[in-house]
């Protein structure tokens, strides 16, 4: 297999040579960004993801085989029906390449499908749901940044090694959730743990009240919190007020970004284990990238899905040069076939069922006497090794994997 390099001199020598004869299909290199502009998860993608991507764009030069790189970008609020609706649009009478996205696991799973039928490539580093690479697996979807089995595999294993052994789960109501609860629980019961219930609750609510009492009453040792965004950090909230920690109970937020991190403050997430793909001061590279990014974001460190459409953009356009065309199933082909060095998630490769395969990183949220200062956030427990942090990929029922 090749290895690329995407940044630095390395970056700058790939792009110093453009294949002789390049092949496009509109005149064109067109990038679509479908996200959360204005709700649940707008913090952990939404408008950064955004600037993330023309930080690539602007990173690689703004064009590619001689051709200027376009770039839309839209609100999909999370809906299912909005996210297909806008990628038919894209794909088809905007000229749109490729689409990166798109919010909740329910948005990203259409988007996924009108990808397939279109013969367009998704990259998609906001989802959650691991079916995107299992069930639902198409040859033009890459999951760019985590799923919920790498998250069952890092935080699910870690808290039942520490003794939690009883489980309870609060579950997001749509596809991500029920991933999240569905392979949590495996890794629980695998363990020797536990789960004893669990209580469904809806997208974005306000009120976590009932819930949590069913939660308080099933005296399991630990709550899994299988959502994400603000329902985590309402949930969590809330769960102080109820006196739930105190009580003897433990939270584990299964699906937790830096962003929510920053909302609750050290003082309310301290102690906190979270599984994460990046972390702004994990090295030399996540720094450079971040700081920059800071600067143009109020200040804001990125999430790792923001990071990830970064990272996903110039994975793209290094395809589309290294080919010499836009053409969707040689890019893809290409893709798949090397191995880089990511200026976000450092040695990585796509498997054929369209995962892309990287190292993720058991956290433990500091103690605010820890804290040397803002956005530092994170002890570093563990590195978790690409093959032993995503579910083998025999094992995900993808339809283009064949079992030996």
């Amino acid at each position: 297999m090749k290895r690329l390099a995407f940044c630095g001199a390395a970056l700058a020598a790939l792009m110093a040579t453009a294949p002789a004869m390049a092949q496009m299909s509109d005149g064109s290199v067109k990038i679509g960004v479908a996200t959360d502009l204005s709700s649940l998860y707008a913090d952990i993608n939404g408008p950064g993801a955004v600037l993330a991507t023309q930080m690539a764009i602007d990173d690689f030069g703004g064009s590619v085989l001689g051709k200027k790189i376009e770039f839309v970008s839209g609100d999909i609020q999370n809906k299912a029906d909005v996210a297909a609706t806008t990628a038919g649009r894209w794909y088809d009478s905007e000229k749109v390449d490729m689409i990166m996205g798109a919010g909740a696991s329910s948005s990203s799973i259409a988007i996924e499908n009108v990808a397939k039928e279109k013969k367009k490539i998704f990259l998609a580093p906001d989802p959650a749901s691991s079916d995107i690479t299992g069930k639902l697996c198409n040859p033009y979807t890459v999951h760019w940044v985590y799923d919920t089995a790498a998250l069952a595999n890092g935080t699910g294993s870690a808290v039942v090694k520490s003794g939690g052994k009883t489980w309870f789960f609060l579950t997001a109501d749509y596809a991500f959730g029920y991933a999240l609860e569905r392979d949590v629980s495996e890794v629980v019961k695998k363990a020797g743990g536990t789960v004893l219930g669990g209580v469904k609750a809806p997208i974005n609510t306000s009120d976590f009240s009932s819930f949590l009492l069913q939660a308080q009453g099933s005296k399991a040792q630990i709550i899994g919190l299988a959502n994400a965004g603000g329902d985590t950090i309402n949930s969590i909230k809330q769960a102080a007020e109820f006196g739930i920690v105190k009580g003897g109970q433990k939270l584990a937020g299964l699906l937790v970004f830096i962003s929510d991190v920053h909302s609750l403050g050290l003082e309310r997430a301290q102690g906190l284990r979270l599984t994460e793909a990046f972390y702004w001061d994990l090295n030399d590279q996540t720094r450079a990238f971040s700081k920059r990014f800071a600067e143009k974001f109020k200040g804001k460190m990125p999430t790792s899905v923001q990071a990830g459409f970064y990272s996903a953009t110039l994975a793209y356009l290094n395809a589309v040069k290294a080919t010499g065309t836009d053409d969707a199933d040689k890019v893809m082909a290409y893709m798949k076939s090397v191995k880089w060095d990511d200026p976000i998630f450092g040695k990585s490769y796509i498997r054929a069922d369209g995962r892309m395969m990287h190292d993720m990183y058991l956290f433990e949220v500091k103690k605010p006497s820890e804290s040397k200062g803002p956005w530092d956030y994170y002890n570093k427990l563990a590195t978790i090794p690409a093959d032993e942090a995503f579910r083998p990929m025999d094992q995900g029922g993808c339809p283009m994997v064949k079992k030996n």
